[in-house]
């Protein structure tokens, strides 16, 4: 181990992942620690790699749109594909969370009116009745 690299423990504690997340992102080839034995070690490349994979998941892409716009690092054109690309992707994941905001407070709005409807309903119902004279 250098000082270059940490340990999946570091890891978990440097970026708040658990070590199976590490694995995950590892089998589906996103990520690519180094091997010392059983020890896994990550180096600066991995961790930029994690922090655009989360990035990534915050935002909602998918792991593979992920790993596409990750493999494009490498193209030798100082990532102006690779940008460009990002870019391209985000803009449409940017178009359907407006439109899903949209909808979630059109629900809302309904939520709300039904809730206070049946607030009506129930202090209606709650009201003590007058008996029959």
């Amino acid at each position: 181990m250098t000082a270059d690299t940490l340990t999946i423990r570091q890891m978990c504690d440097a970026y708040e992942v658990t070590p199976r997340t590490l694995r995950f992102y590892e089998a589906k080839e996103l990520l690519f620690p180094l091997r010392e034995g059983q020890k896994r070690l990550f180096t600066k490349s991995d961790r930029a790699r994690l922090k655009l994979i989360l990035r990534g998941k915050r935002f909602g892409f998918s792991l593979e749109e992920i790993r596409q716009l990750l493999d494009l690092y490498h193209m030798g054109d100082q990532q102006q594909t690779q940008i460009a690309a990002a870019y391209d992707v985000a803009r449409a994941r940017l178009a359907d969370l407006e439109s899903r905001r949209e909808e979630l407070n059109e629900a809302i709005e309904d939520l709300k009116d039904q809730l206070k409807w049946g607030e009506k309903m129930i202090a209606s119902m709650n009201q003590p009745r007058r008996a029959a004279e």
